[in-house]
């Protein structure tokens, strides 16, 4: 079956000159996210046909999937633009809002309506890695004083302004978290039952200040719909959906992979040139004086490539594996350090279990080496067998111990960093990769002048 595309459809509907009125029927049999996606390839007088046709409510809804709903709230004056952020849910009008320029933030801001200025202004004063700035206030709250009637009749009184009912919060006279309701259980529920049976009092939380770096695993695992967002004292203040969590996820992927590059965070196709500098340039100049280091080392054994220059063939390998093996022991060591509570005998476990890693994987390349490498420098070199695997054992043994120190190195520096507070990911990546290559330089070329060449008296 061919898949539709939905957005061309969607194009040409809103250019085939219907009236507003079938437009907007049209319109209606499509998914926001089609249609946020159509709304960017039209004309912005294209635009003002579709807000006008749709209402508030569906633009709303459309700039809600908007990745950058800036441009599209210029289109509107003030007004209509605060009575679009006022019906769009909380984490989404403040990630909208963001976009914008402080004036204009500040223009639409002022003209929202009570309810939706006191929750834009809530998120927008929590910082934007702590997990009150991307909870919303779109959720069923009841009491737990009420009958399952009275709990009935909130439900459908509240959910024609919330729609994320699938799970219940309750709350006691204090307004304090007290647990959560599933849907199904209110619905399947006698009348003359008590509320308080329904309530499962231990459901898993998060509070508004916690970073969200440190609790976005604990969300993942519990795998519910929403979790609930309390403040210190257990004052029930919004909910983290599903849909929030997806995009928490993918942000912090996308931040992670950007700072193992060595960047502070994740870059955008809008992103201005002098931005994307600043980001990459500290890092490239203190790897530029590093590198210049490696490169005098590599210098200070001229001799060795002068005595036997085909030693200098191998050299990209045992760097390279040096290299990737410090690169995976970083990865595993910050998925680790993930767990704020790891003790120390765990943290030497891991660098432990690193190095053996490290060990065993040179070893076996080593052997490879040894066999590999000496027919090649026999069969191709024109060298005897046995300076063949004198040069493929001296590669070899380069290999297990490159690789053991760059386990090593992997482990440690980014626990060093973690210790001392600073972001392991964005300090590790390019760093570790560097000093892995001073360390396969020196064990390289030094194993090599000292076993080749004062040893065997090779060249």
């Amino acid at each position: 079956m061919q898949k539709k595309n939905y957005v061309q459809e969607i194009l040409n509907i809103i250019r085939s000159g219907l009236p507003q009125a079938e437009l907007a029927e049209k319109l209606s049999d499509y998914h926001e996210n089609d249609l946020a996606d159509a709304l960017t390839a039209l004309t912005p007088e294209e635009r003002q046909k579709v807000y006008t046709a749709l209402g508030v409510d569906t633009v709303a809804e459309i700039f809600s999937y908007l990745d950058d709903a800036e441009p599209y709230l210029k289109e509107l004056d003030p007004e209509r633009a605060a009575r679009v952020i006022s019906h769009m849910d909380s984490d989404d009008a403040v990630d909208a809002l963001d976009d914008l320029e402080e004036d204009d933030k500040a223009k639409i801001v002022h003209q929202l309506d009570k309810d939706a200025a006191d929750d834009v202004k809530l998120l927008l004063s929590y910082h934007e890695d702590e997990i009150g700035s991307c909870m919303t206030t779109n959720y069923i709250c009841i009491r737990r004083d009420m009958t399952i009637r009275q709990a009935m009749s909130e439900l459908v009184k509240q959910a024609g302004e919330n729609d994320n009912i699938s799970t219940l919060y309750v709350v006691d006279e204090n307004e304090h978290f007290y647990g959560a309701i599933d849907l199904k259980d209110l619905i399947v529920a006698r009348a003359e039952e008590r509320l308080e049976k329904l309530i499962a009092r231990s459901y898993p939380y998060v509070t508004d200040h916690e970073k969200i770096s440190d609790c976005i695993d604990r969300i993942v695992d519990y795998a519910e719909r929403s979790l609930p967002v309390l403040n210190d004292s257990g004052k029930l203040l919004g909910i983290i959906t599903s849909a929030d969590v997806v995009e928490l996820v993918d942000d912090e992927m996308g931040d992670d992979y950007a700072k193992l590059g060595g960047l502070t965070s994740e870059e955008d196709l809008n992103e201005g040139v002098f931005q994307s500098v600043k980001k990459r340039l500290p890092w490239l100049i203190a790897l530029l004086f590093l590198g210049m280091l490696v490169s005098s080392v590599v210098g200070a054994f001229e001799s060795v490539v002068a005595v036997l220059p085909i030693v200098i063939c191998f050299q990209s390998m045992v760097l390279d594996m040096a290299g990737n093996v410090g690169t995976q022991s970083l990865a595993v060591t910050i998925r680790v350090l993930v767990d704020e509570n790891l003790t120390t005998a765990k943290k030497l476990q891991l660098l432990w279990k690193e190095m053996r890693v490290g060990l065993t994987n040179g070893a076996l390349l080593a052997v490879l080496a040894l066999g590999f490498l000496g027919c090649y420098i026999h069969f191709f070199k024109a060298y005897a067998w046995g300076e063949a695997f004198l040069l493929s054992g001296c590669v070899g043994v380069s290999l297990v111990v490159a690789m053991v120190i760059s386990s090593l190195v992997g482990t440690v520096i980014p626990m060093l960093f973690h210790k001392i507070h600073i972001d392991p990911a964005v300090a590790s990546g390019p760093l570790i990769t560097t000093i892995n290559d001073l360390v396969a330089v020196v064990v390289y070329y030094g194993l090599a002048a000292v076993v080749l060449i004062d040893m065997f008296h090779l060249g």
